[in-house]
């Protein structure tokens, strides 16, 4: 799709983000808080010392699988130092550039941009403990840091010539030796080859790339050099694409959007304009148009999204690169869901963002937003309103998402070689006036099991601790081999219905063989003595009245089911297999065919969790024989 169309033309002109420094009517023309707020976060770090990261801090990922504390020192930099350059932009009057040359400077002095968790050049393979200089790994955040010290070069480059002739050429001589050259010499398994599974990577590394190739001056990079990265870049695109059904669903979840996504947007965009308009058709593809429209179709409120994978319940949120996505797909609904939700934004100006462009976006269209959002937010029809979305079937996952004015009701089918995989096939979410009933917990801060072999390891990725069953222990286990079947969907006006088997997705086909869970937390194939011959799941809502979840087994295992909700709900028996779960005033759900039900608190220690959940969730524990009846109102 985009390789072809590249192939057309040719590169014609450098990528423009914006006016540089030296543009002053852009740059005080910009609204006067904004300004004022620009300045003020940049004089916080006036006379900040950039801290040395250390070969020792390197190495604390090889020895205990810790990637935080490199990471929030490395990030930390170069955040601080974007603050410090729109600052300067902001004010021109040279008071932040000594702070800016130490940054700029500090980071071109590291051993390498690539993280510790990433340092590795087969995919999927041990990391080496500490940098090889003679070849850079291109990572995610070598590219996040070659976009930032390229946008700080281009808004400051007439600033800087008088400063000293040297600082431009040192940050080109850097992107050259660890960005440019490796990606044009080597191949990494982000760029794709059509055979590997391809991800956010994809996309959010060659967004950085294309931003810093196409603001360096041609004598810099030539043009014939940026022409073989312009189609090296389109084939990668391409590649991503491929992992994309019609329904542009994002198997990576809500949070990742932005990095897929968005990044995407930000591929397309650059390429189309330092070739004048080549692409300009392929973004009413139908394809691109709802993979820009995913995001807004898997809200839930607020800040809130659906989060299957590795998402979290609060997926960030929206600004500039989904309302520009949505203006250039031609998707107004999209477009107001963005200014909406960026006027919402206690952090607006993304302080906590590292990448320089997409804080420079945001600045530029901050008052365009701030115009539609306000609009959008006292226009009662406006689509981009949660209780007025329709209906959203995604058929390359088996993503299920259905909301009436109360209810919302998620289901997964699909299979367990997402990316950024659970084992959760089948699995739901229920929401009633915004709030989560039963629950998806996300993943925990990222660790060095959590992309290794020991993944299934974490408790949050095992389906136990899904709204899923386990058969005497036996889990779910991953691959993509490992699915619903016979999955069915029906949406109409009064009633959206997903259906499937989940059998297969715990033991291989005409086998017993399953994932059961050793005393330390490890999973093992073994052979059942029993067999797992059909367990269905049909998960409906009856539009305006309830949310029903009825399974059915067959089998000789013992079936035990997990509901996992943030609070623990008041549970009383009815009758003898009836049970009552009340969520206060909010909810209740009517639970039949358990034959013993109980609830256990589930304490959280990580910090990731507990800023979503607090300090507990529960699990319930639910005893079937044949079958379960699930009814929330």
């Amino acid at each position: 799709m985009v390789k072809e169309s590249i192939e057309r033309t040719h590169y014609k002109e450098n990528f423009i983000p914006c006016p540089d420094i030296s543009g002053r009517q852009t740059w005080e023309g910009l609204p006067a808080r904004l300004r004022e707020a620009l300045i003020h976060s940049g004089e916080q770090y006036l006379g900040h010392t950039f801290p040395t990261l250390t070969a020792s801090d390197y190495m604390e990922f090889s020895k205990t699988g810790n990637r935080s504390h490199y990471e929030d020192r490395m990030f930390g930099k170069r955040r601080i130092l974007n603050a410090l350059v729109l600052a300067e932009c902001t004010e021109n009057k040279g008071r932040f550039l000594k702070d800016i040359l130490n940054g700029i400077y500090s980071i071109l002095e590291e051993s390498t941009w690539c993280v510790p968790a990433h340092n590795t050049y087969i995919r999927d393979t041990p990391q080496e403990p500490l940098p090889d200089y003679s070849r850079p790994v291109v990572d995610l955040f070598a590219g996040e840091t070659a976009a930032v010290l390229a946008a700080a070069e281009y808004l400051l480059r007439p600033v800087l010539a008088q400063v000293s002739p040297f600082i431009s050429g040192d940050i080109d001589f850097r992107l050259r030796e660890r960005i440019f050259a490796p990606y044009l010499e080597r191949h990494f398994w982000w760029m794709g080859d059509g055979k590997g599974q391809m991800n956010n990577w994809t996309v959010w590394i060659t967004q950085n790339l294309l931003l810093a190739a196409f603001t360096r001056p041609d004598p810099v990079l030539p043009a014939e050099t940026k022409e073989e990265i312009l189609q090296k870049a389109a084939r990668s695109v391409d590649y991503f694409l491929d992992e994309y059904g019609e329904d542009g669903c994002c198997d990576e979840g809500a949070q990742y959007y932005e990095r897929a996504g968005v990044s995407l947007y930000h591929c397309l965009d650059i390429m189309d304009r330092v070739t004048k308009g080549s692409l300009a058709d392929i973004f009413r593809q139908p394809k691109i148009c709802n993979i820009a429209d995913y995001i807004r179709k898997v809200h839930i409120r607020d800040d809130r999204y659906i989060n299957f994978a590795d998402c979290s319940l609060r997926a960030g949120r929206r600004g500039a690169g989904e309302y520009l996505f949505g203006k250039r797909t031609g998707q107004p609904a999209l477009s107001a869901f963005a200014a909406a939700d960026f006027l919402k934004d206690e952090n607006r100006l993304l302080t906590d963002e590292q990448n320089l462009y997409r804080r420079i976006v945001q600045i530029m269209y901050w008052e365009e937003m701030t115009s539609e959002g306000e609009q959008a937010a006292a226009d009662e029809s406006c689509p981009c309103r949660e209780d007025g979305r329709e209906d959203a079937w995604f058929e390359s996952t088996g993503l299920l998402v259905s909301r009436d004015e109360h209810l919302l009701l998620a289901v997964k089918a699909g299979d367990n070689g997402d990316s950024h995989n659970h084992n959760d096939a089948g699995s739901f979410i229920i929401c009633k006036d915004g709030t989560p009933l039963f629950i998806d917990l996300g993943v925990e801060t990222y660790c060095g099991k959590t992309f290794s072999d020991r993944r299934y390891e974490i408790w949050t990725m095992q389906s136990r601790y899904h709204n899923l069953p386990a058969f005497g222990g036996f889990l779910q286990q991953a691959g993509s081999e490992f699915a619903a079947s016979d999955v069915t969907c029906t949406i109409n006006d009064g009633e959206s219905r997903l259906a499937m088997e989940l059998a297969g997705a715990y033991r291989l086909p005409g086998s017993d063989r399953g994932c059961v869970p050793a005393p330390d937390g490890a999973l093992s194939l073994i052979d059942g003595a029993g067999q797992i011959r059909s367990y269905t799941r049909s998960a409906a809502l009856i539009k305006g009245e309830k949310i029903v979840i009825q399974d059915h087994y067959d089998g000789s295992l013992p079936a035990v089911l997990s509901l996992m909700t943030k609070d623990a709900p008041c549970i009383r028996q009815t009758e003898e297999d009836q049970w009552e779960l009340s969520f206060g005033e909010l909810a209740v759900c009517m639970v039949t065919g358990a034959s013993k039900l109980e609830a256990e608190d589930i304490p959280l220690t990580d910090p990731k969790l507990r800023d979503v959940w607090g300090e507990n969730v529960c699990r319930i524990l639910a005893e079937i024989r044949e079958g379960i009846r699930l009814e929330i109102r």
